[in-house]
């Protein structure tokens, strides 16, 4: 993990400076420090005071670190005034940091002035010691002294005047154009990039957060550099980084004016306990308002079902309880702790012992119809491809709604057959109540926190997976329980 320094003011809205810096740096994957330069009062919607400690604090800073870290790179800011640069450029003559990024913060995307104009001398005389520059459209023309490229290719030959005049790499930013588009360029006439100009296109995010948008991309930068060793692929990496972060800057929410950009759009928080699971829950919500309009289930409810439908049902779930223990079988294998391999291997188990129950209780002395159908058999081929792809969260999910909605679908029903109180005339009484079998809630139960402990230790590609993959079988229960009635 690459030690990158941030020289630069603060901001204390979180947006810009040094609260950015050690976002961006944490965010491309490196150790932030922070040596404070200057002290703001701002917000997203400007610039209200600035104060510039003494400059010889900073130089105790400096040293501090310096004297203790190894500094893998620099990422230098906001400066202040000219006694600040001169102490900059003294430390960095000395220490020779092996990565230096200088963002010549002088003029804020607000307008306001960041750097005073007595300064400005002694900021070109720092920029040779650079190796990356990265000024913005309006500070490449003031350290020209011309006026403001308005065009992408006057922009270019500004860098390339830019870099012959130092020596160093320079970063030319195209966000400050109009148009649709958004490039980013490296500008090196010394030869020292692959070729003199390395240009990526882009396309320009339509957002009104994007504060701290210049901090954030040089100390990505200077992380980037650290860790790879190549501008140009420290550019690849971190330009389409800073576009999630201008797209995902909505999320956050933060001031009235010039919001700060998603610093860490591209991670996130694992659910928390229980979380996962009420979304699965949210999922399902259709197909168990569907089940519950089916014709099987309002007549199985009432006793009206057909002798023939009810028959059907149970010769195709004695099938699918078959297939649906070598998957649960399949489940334990992959489990990840002996609760849940003991668990998963039970519920196989028991699948087994239900569906001869099945055959030789109630299916004896019915006539049915042999052979797999249609329903059983794509629902059964579902469950047993989740079990062959090697991921045990996508599995769980897929076979948990034959847990959950038959556990949500037989307690309704059974409470309904009791409300109605039910005599035991009632052909289905039988069948009703193993519904209210607390073995089977309690299991159900436990197959919820398995899915739910899975969803959360999983990545958001896995979570996504398992919603899909249980999903796809909330519809299959669906079709499933409307089957007999298809085939009647």
């Amino acid at each position: 993990m690459p030690r990158v320094l941030s020289i630069a003011g603060s901001d204390p809205s979180g947006g810009a400076g040094i609260q950015a810096d050690l976002k961006s740096i944490a965010a491309l994957g490196g150790y932030g420090m922070a040596a404070i330069t200057a002290l703001t009062a701002q917000n997203t919607r400007g610039v209200r005071a600035v104060h510039v400690p003494p400059a010889s604090f900073l130089a105790q800073q400096l040293e501090a670190i310096s004297d203790d870290i190894t500094i893998d790179a620099v990422k230098i800011g906001m400066l202040g005034d000219a006694e600040v640069i001169a102490v900059v450029r003294g430390w960095l003559e000395k220490v020779r940091p092996a990565v230096v990024v200088l963002d010549p913060v002088m003029v804020a995307t607000s307008g306001d002035r960041l750097l005073k104009e007595s300064a400005e001398g002694a900021l070109r005389e720092l920029l040779p010691l650079a190796d990356l520059i990265t000024p913005n459209l309006v500070e490449l023309a003031l350290l020209l002294g011309e006026p403001q490229a308005q065009s992408w290719e006057a922009a270019l030959q500004q860098g390339r005047r830019l870099s012959s005049a130092t020596g160093a790499t320079i970063l030319v930013k195209g966000g400050h154009l109009d148009g649709g588009d958004c490039p980013d360029a490296l500008v090196n006439t010394s030869g020292l990039l692959s070729q003199e100009v390395v240009e990526l296109a882009g396309e320009r995010v339509p957002t009104p957060n994007s504060h701290g948008t210049g901090c954030s991309l040089s100390s990505a930068m200077a992380a980037a550099q650290a860790r790879l060793g190549d501008w140009e692929a420290a550019l690849r990496q971190v330009k389409p980084w800073l576009a999630g972060a201008l797209q995902a800057s909505g999320q956050l929410e933060v001031g009235g004016g010039n919001g700060p950009i998603h610093h860490f759009h591209h991670t996130r928080q694992a659910p928390a306990e229980g979380e996962f699971a009420q979304l699965l829950r949210r999922a399902a919500a259709p197909d168990l308002e569907a089940i519950y309009k089916l014709e099987f289930i309002r007549d199985l409810a009432t006793g009206a079902l057909s002798e023939e439908q009810f028959a059907y049902y149970l010769a195709q779930d004695a099938i699918y309880l078959n297939g649906y223990s070598r998957v649960l079988a399949r489940a334990s294998a992959l489990a990840p702790t002996e609760g849940a391999q003991l668990f998963w291997a039970r519920s196989a188990q028991q699948c087994l012992e239900v569906e001869s129950e099945l055959h030789r209780s109630w299916l004896k002395s019915r006539t049915v119809v042999p052979g797999l159908g249609p329903v059983t058999k794509s629902y059964v081929d579902h469950l047993l491809a989740a079990s062959v792809s090697g991921s045990y969260g996508a599995l769980v999910a897929a076979v948990l709604p034959c847990f959950w909605l038959y556990a949500e679908v037989g307690r309704t029903l059974h409470e309904e057959f009791v409300a109605a109180g039910a005599s035991a005339e009632h052909p289905y009484a039988d069948w009703l109540r193993t519904y209210a079998d607390e073995d089977f809630a309690r299991a159900t139960r436990e197959a919820i926190a398995l899915a739910d402990e899975a969803g959360r230790n999983g990545s958001e590609d896995e979570r996504a997976a398992m919603i899909a993959a249980f999903s796809q079988s909330c519809r299959f229960e669906v079709e499933f329980f409307d089957a007999p009635r298809l085939h009647a």
